[in-house]
């Protein structure tokens, strides 16, 4: 019997995580208070991406959309493309990502993991 309500217990308490969409099953948040933010601006850290030559060639344009994973110390864990367009603009935003530092999000006051979803916009002049 006492089994069968920490069993219950224990999947309520999972469903109830689950509802709040809070913390995914990777331990990484949506959403914080203070959401993550490239320590020398979003600016600095687009400037570093680099139009891929066959890109270049291919006469590719468009948006990338990254995930990038921060932990709690700032530096990105992880990066997976949500929307790319290839011709080597997937793989130099993963680059520079996974290289870039990061302010950490903020659950009152303190340092969360987040994952936070941010564009690159690949245009020829």
């Amino acid at each position: 019997m006492r089994i069968i309500i920490l069993s219950l217990i224990l999947l309520l308490t999972s469903f109830i995580q689950a509802q709040s969409g809070d913390e995914t099953e990777d331990g990484y948040l949506a959403f914080a208070e203070v959401m993550p933010e490239p320590v020398n601006g979003i600016a600095e850290l687009i400037k570093q991406v680099k139009y891929p030559e066959i890109a270049k060639k291919a006469g590719l344009e468009g948006k990338v959309y990254a995930m990038a994973y921060v932990d709690e110390k700032g530096s990105v864990t992880d990066v997976k493309i949500i929307k790319g367009i290839g011709g080597g603009c997937d793989e130099e935003v993963i680059s520079v990502l996974k290289k870039a530092k990061f302010k950490p999000g903020q659950n009152k006051g303190v340092n969360v993991k987040v994952k936070t979803s941010i564009p690159f916009h690949f245009k020829l002049k």
